[in-house]
This record gives C-alpha cells, sequence and structure tokens, in this order.
C-alpha cells in the first residue's frame, strides 16, 4: 500500500504519517478475507476494546510510554507532567496540556482537537471523502431525519485523532451545549485505509453527538466518534450551561478517533489553507484552538 500523507498547517509541507498499528490495519482491512473477519469480530465485540483499554490502565503498561514517544516522535514541551510521571499508558493517553500551548484564534470558529482534518463547505456536494463515488449519508450517521434536513446544504468538517495525538476535545465556538445524545454502534478503525474500504463506518461506530445553540451560528453539532479499542468517550462539560470556545468537552479513552462538526448553510467561511488542502484530497494537520474560520456576517461586515 502507498504511504498516507497529510499536510502540516504550521509548515505548509507534506509529511507522511506514521501508523499506529500499520500492519494489523493492513491485515484487518486490506483485501484478506481473513483479516476482514476479524475485523469484523473485534468491531462488533466491547469486551475486545474494554480489555485492551484494560490493559492500558495497569501500571505494568506505563513502561510503554518513553518508547511509544520516542517512536512517534510525540512533542513533551505542551505537557503538563513529565513523561516519567505517567502512572500507566492511559495516564499519558488522556494527558492535559498548559493552556499557554494552545493559544486560541480571534476568529468565532476554532479547531476543537489536533488532527488531521478535512473540510466541505457544502455536504451536499461532496461525494467520495475516501471512497471515489461515495456519498455520505448525514441521515444515517446524525439518526435524526429533521437535523440531517437542517444541515444537509450545511459545511461538514471532519477531525481524525490518532493514538500518538492529544486525546482532549474542545468546543468550537461560543454557545450553550445540549445534553449529548449516545448513538449506539460498533468500534472499526477510522484509519484511511479502513475508510477507503468503508466510509460507512463512520455511520455504523458508537458515536455522541451534541447540539450547541449558538448566538453567531444557531446551532452547531458536535458528533465524537469512538474507533478500534476506544469504548470510552467521557464528556466532563456540564450541559445547558454556556461555554466559550476552546473549553474542554471531554476525553477519548484509548485508541484512534473522530470528531465531527457540522455547520448550517452559509454560516461558515472556512479559512483558505484549510479549503485548499481539502480541494487537494489532503487531510491537513491542525492544532486544537487554531482558527477554522469567521462567521459570515462577520466578513460582510468587514467589507462593508
Amino acid at each position: 500500500m502507498k504511504p498516507h500523507y497529510v499536510i502540516d498547517r504550521e509548515t505548509g509541507k507534506k509529511i507522511e504519517e506514521i501508523t499506529f498499528g500499520e500492519k494489523a490495519i493492513r491485515f484487518l482491512y486490506g483485501k484478506g478475507k481473513t483479516g476482514a473477519f476479524i475485523a469484523f469480530l473485534a468491531a462488533r465485540l466491547p469486551l475486545v476494546s474494554a480489555f485492551y483499554g484494560w490493559l492500558k490502565k495497569r501500571p505494568a503498561s506505563k513502561k510503554q510510554v518513553l518508547p511509544f514517544i520516542e517512536k512517534f516522535k510525540v512533542d513533551t514541551k505542551p505537557f503538563i507532567k513529565k513523561p516519567e510521571a505517567f502512572t500507566s499508558f492511559n495516564d499519558f493517553f488522556i494527558r492535559k496540556l498548559k493552556s499557554e500551548e494552545r493559544p486560541l484564534a480571534s476568529s468565532s470558529a476554532i479547531c476543537p482537537v489536533d488532527g488531521r482534518y478535512l473540510f466541505y463547505p457544502d455536504i451536499s456536494q461532496a461525494q467520495g471523502f475516501w471512497i471515489k463515488g461515495e456519498k455520505f449519508c448525514l441521515k444515517e450517521f446524525l439518526q435524526d431525519e429533521k437535523l440531517a434536513e437542517a444541515f444537509e446544504k450545511g459545511t461538514l468538517i471532519l477531525a481524525r485523532l490518532a493514538p500518538p495525538d492529544y486525546h482532549r476535545f474542545h468546543f468550537p465556538v461560543d454557545g450553550i451545549p445540549k445534553k449529548s445524545r449516545l448513538i449506539n454502534g460498533y468500534l472499526y478503525s477510522v484509519n484511511p485505509l479502513a475508510l477507503k474500504k468503508d466510509i460507512h463506518i463512520l455511520s455504523q461506530n458508537k458515536r455522541r453527538l451534541t447540539e450547541i445553540e449558538s448566538p453567531l451560528f444557531e446551532k452547531v453539532l458536535m458528533i465524537e466518534v469512538g474507533a478500534t479499542n476506544v469504548g470510552s468517550i467521557h464528556e466532563t462539560y456540564t450541559p445547558d450551561q454556556p461555554v466559550k470556545k476552546g473549553d474542554e468537552k471531554g476525553v477519548f479513552g484509548f485508541g484512534a478517533s473522530l470528531v465531527a462538526l457540522l455547520f448550517k448553510p452559509k454560516m461558515l467561511e472556512l479559512a483558505p489553507d484549510l479549503l485548499k488542502a481539502s480541494s487537494e484530497g489532503l487531510e491537513i494537520l491542525c492544532k486544537m484552538g487554531q482558527s477554522v474560520g469567521n462567521h459570515y456576517e462577520n466578513i460582510k461586515s468587514c467589507i462593508k
């Protein structure tokens, strides 16, 4: 298989992504029937991910932290704790960062996570996120016909997190979030190799959907999607209480995962560099707090 490349937003350069568990992913989501059957069982049996997650919480897993940091070149400067101070691999995985290491952009919408992003200004026109000719079904993803109708021509943002990433997720806008709704499902991988095989994984996996009432954007949807070894999507915010962009919303347990954002039509003007990367079919590596874009009316008022 060909290497997977992403664009580093800070440098503008194309870089090769080092995939955690690459051999296993290629086996499970390649062309072989045996791997596909094992992937099917692993995704549909919660005990598999629960057991693996339990192992990563054991004190013995602490010895995996430093080799992991070295192999994946994880930047330790933002850490609140020193690498040696983590009590388990999961303790390292759900780490907090120094606030000054993730400054918030002045734009009205920001990146909610550290991850690899794709941007679609009109989801109704977006085909072939990872599979050419395949159309993403919003109704299946949201499991809500009215919401799907309201957002069908809106802006979709997908942010894929890999195991080396910071795994806390934050609010992208100011507003009042409602209580999240669990959409139960499976735990397939969200690695591009898996998604290129079946984009419908996003609508099959376990996820949580939160509606955010926003003074600027009316309503924004934020969906956290679990994946292989991520049975845990833990919300840390208080529903129905005002939040500011950048406030913590929750944390993923061990594994890979994905966050989706949906804005209503003609609400969000995406930053040009983000649009350019997605138009070329490339994910762009962004950090939490960086600008996503601004509200259309804010831009219009500046032009006037």
